[in-house]
């Protein structure tokens, strides 16, 4: 499988899952998360879950400054319902990285580790998205505004859609694409922002 190689440059998401330590599915339940995880989970890599990866990451550094994230310990909640836009696509990303789910999640060993019902959408928040840490009740919000495409990338990729464009104009549409994507992770900063 050939990646583009800035995938492999990203910083990983490391947490640490009290039901993967339980299950001994991980040693002492340390699970990494990478950028290439999510674009296996949606089959694709672009803006949209570029962004998701780095609200995810952004969240989890500001939520546990000093000591690991804790996978199935944070709720999430959307400004947007479920099935506007890509929403639903950031929830699965969000749902990967977190554990958290709205109602078809893990229900739970005696009690303990459950994973439905931490997802909430049509929130009354300021930002896009709200992370919450369930021991503590501490949160972030966050707003991501990723890097506008160029009037040449929409071009080609109407030429693409319409399968119009030449071999020389998709594989420059795809460069362009990727491109977009890697300057996105790389400004995480600049895309991405604490309320």
């Amino acid at each position: 499988m050939k990646i583009p190689e800035f995938y492999n440059e990203v910083e990983t998401i490391v947490l640490k899952d009290a039901l993967s330590d339980f299950t001994g599915a991980f040693d002492n339940g340390i699970i990494a998360y990478s950028y290439l995880d999510m674009v296996k989970l949606a089959g694709h890599s672009c803006p949209t879950v570029a962004g998701a990866y780095l609200i995810c990451r952004t969240a989890l550094k500001h939520l546990y400054p000093d000591s690991m994230a804790q996978r199935g310990e944070i709720a999430i909640e959307f400004k947007n319902d479920a099935e506007d836009g890509a929403t639903g696509v950031v929830s699965n990303l969000f749902s990967l990285i977190t554990g958290a789910t709205e109602k078809s999640g893990f229900k739970g060993l005696n009690g303990q580790f459950v994973r439905h019902s931490l997802m909430r959408y049509n929130a009354s928040i300021s930002g896009d998205y709200r992370f919450t840490r369930k021991d503590t009740g501490q949160s972030a919000e966050l707003v991501y505004n990723p890097i506008p495409p160029s009037a040449q990338l929409k071009e080609l990729m109407q030429k693409c859609l319409t399968q119009s464009a030449t071999f020389d104009e998709t594989k420059l549409f795809k460069d362009l694409w990727q491109e977009r994507v890697r300057m996105i992770l790389q400004s995480e900063a600049e895309v991405i922002r604490v309320l």
